[in-house]
């Protein structure tokens, strides 16, 4: 404690403000000047200043932040954080960073005056400011299905995206289709490009060639899918399956094909990805990549709560469950034109 307590005594002295200011500062008090609270910060980074977890105090909280929260995926998370949470006897803050991967500056300021068990980020990531800001609070946070790199010292819980793409992809290779679509993800997702090198491994295993322009870059909504199934469905060489990246996508692609005139399966065959339960809902019902969603939200709120319980510092632990095939309707052997 005393070497804690002069490093906050040497940060108000660099600082130029008394150390009850500093003490605001660290609870997250919005009654400290913004030049204020940038110049404590920013000594309280330099000096690695780490407060000890008994002092801590925490609220019955933790904190799920999402990129954005307007699909039936959220809820799939929400569900696994909310049955850790309600067995811990604690309660979930929601928030959402409006589309953006990393949340803003007021969103890591109100964490901190919060003072939750732990954060739980989803499809997003922190900078380097927000993790020191955390990791001075002794506030621990996960990051779920993480954009990007989360970097070695970032805990996070993923998915084997790249098997599944694998698998998705080879289904319908066996299924003897050669002329294979993709409707991806975002790019800059980690997530969406390991199922897109997932993809073409299967192609390339099976010694088909990989077509670029069957490979059409979506943002996992229904609106991608509808709009990217058009593309490919209009060419006169038009895909015979399409793996559309996600269960949302596949459900946009489904309204593009019945425009079309197209029968799935007879015409077109379809993978998705996530199996929501929206994928047994349609007509017919869809094959996809089973993604653990719940139990990946559940392993991310255990293991910050575990985080924020040790007496000690952990490695950083990064963990994939795995993906499985469901073979639903939506899918078929190609038909071959007629002799």
């Amino acid at each position: 404690m005393e070497t804690q307590t002069a490093t906050l005594a040497e940060i108000a002295r660099e600082a130029g403000v008394s150390a009850p200011t500093v003490s605001k500062v660290l609870n997250g008090r919005a009654d400290v000047a913004p030049s204020t609270r940038t110049r404590v910060e920013e000594l309280l980074r330099a000096h690695g200043y780490r407060r000890r977890r008994a002092e801590a105090s925490r609220s019955p909280l933790i904190d799920l932040v999402f990129h954005e929260l307007e699909s039936a995926w959220a809820m799939e998370v929400i569900r696994g954080v909310e049955n850790v949470a309600q067995s811990a006897g604690l309660s979930v803050v929601l928030s959402e960073s409006a589309g953006r991967l990393t949340p803003g500056r007021s969103w890591a300021d109100q964490v901190a005056a919060r003072r939750p068990h732990g954060v739980v980020l989803v499809l997003s990531e922190l900078d380097g400011a927000q993790q020191a800001l955390l990791t001075s609070r002794s506030i621990p946070f996960v990051v779920v299905d993480p954009a990007g790199d989360p970097g070695p010292d970032v805990p996070s819980i993923g998915a084997t995206n790249w098997q599944g793409g694998l698998a998705a992809t080879r289904h319908l290779v066996e299924l003897g289709h050669t002329r294979i679509g993709a409707i991806s993800g975002p790019s800059r997702m980690m997530c969406s490009r390991a199922r897109i090198d997932g993809y073409r491994a299967a192609l390339e295993t099976a010694g088909l060639p990989v077509d670029p322009s069957l490979i059409v870059a979506g943002d996992f909504h229904h609106d991608a899918g509808y709009r990217l199934g058009m593309e490919l469905l209009r060419r006169p060489d038009r895909p015979t399956a399409v793996f559309a990246g996600n269960d949302l996508q596949a459900v946009g692609l489904y309204e593009a094909a019945r425009e079309l005139g197209l029968r799935i399966p007879e015409d077109l065959s379809v993978v998705g990805f996530d199996d929501l339960p929206v994928a047994r809902w349609v007509g017919p019902p869809l094959t996809t990549v089973r993604q653990p969603l719940t139990e990946m939200a559940e392993a991310a709120a255990r293991l910050v709560l575990e985080l924020g319980s040790a007496h000690e510092e952990r490695a950083a632990t990064r963990l994939e469950l795995a993906t499985s095939l469901v073979v639903r309707s939506s899918t078929a052997e190609v038909r071959r034109p007629s002799a």
